[in-house]
């Protein structure tokens, strides 16, 4: 991104400052007890909400209890098991090979390295940064998600659409001490307010902050997209 770094560093600054304010609670919303059921919730929460997740998981988890489980599986079992969350048929096919290969090349454990999670399928870059922070406690960059994705560009702190593009901006303007938080935050304030068709702009913190809620941006608000 060609802005000036500092002005950015100033903006993400604020917006966490705010944002901490307005959601002290703020944290990850997927249930799991174990590394494993983080893993495989991330994997069922692409392009589902965690509600959801969270409901499927209930008794998923109460049927496969370890690797080995996933491993064994009857494909068409799982999809049904997990019937409810979006692409289930593909899901399954994702959660049976991640079990096989956590058996056959991970002694059945959820590894704590970006390259070993990132080989695992249905695993991209995202899904692994949110393994590593939640289940290792290893920080080593920022979940982008479509929240994050969204609002960073309307808030301008970032120009870039990818979302490997978009976190190697972040990773420049916002403290590392706020990498893991800094995106919870933005989901909550994404689902509360800055949503993605009609965002609140009358009510939001970052408002009078914001250059697209102050017209000063190319980033159509009502998509998060640049016009």
């Amino acid at each position: 991104m060609g802005e000036p770094l500092e002005p950015r560093r100033e903006q993400a600054a604020e917006v966490i400052d705010r944002l901490e304010a307005e959601y002290p609670d703020s944290t990850i919303s997927l249930n799991f007890d174990t590394r494993l059921q983080l893993l495989v919730s991330v994997v069922l929460s692409a392009q589902c909400t965690d509600e959801r997740v969270n409901e499927v998981t209930e008794e998923l988890y109460e049927k496969y209890e370890t690797a080995e489980g996933f491993a064994a599986a009857d494909e068409a079992e799982l999809a049904e098991d997990i019937y409810g969350i979006t692409f289930h048929n593909s899901k399954a096919g994702y959660l049976k090979s991640i079990g096989e290969t956590l058996v056959d090349e991970h002694d059945g454990e959820v590894p704590d390295t970006m390259d070993d999670l990132t080989e695992l399928s249905g695993v991209g870059r995202k899904t692994a940064n949110v393994v590593l922070q939640h289940a290792h406690d290893v920080v080593e960059g920022i979940v982008v998600d479509t929240h994050v994705q969204r609002i960073t560009r309307r808030l301008g702190l970032t120009e870039a659409e990818r979302p490997e593009a978009i976190e190697d901006d972040l990773l420049d303007v916002v403290p590392e001490e706020h990498w893991q938080q800094f995106t919870h935050l933005l989901i909550d304030h994404g689902r509360a307010v800055c949503t993605a068709r009609n965002p609140d702009c009358g009510e939001c913190v970052l408002a009078d902050v914001c250059p697209s809620a102050k017209g000063d941006s190319e980033v159509d608000l009502a998509s998060g997209e640049a016009w």
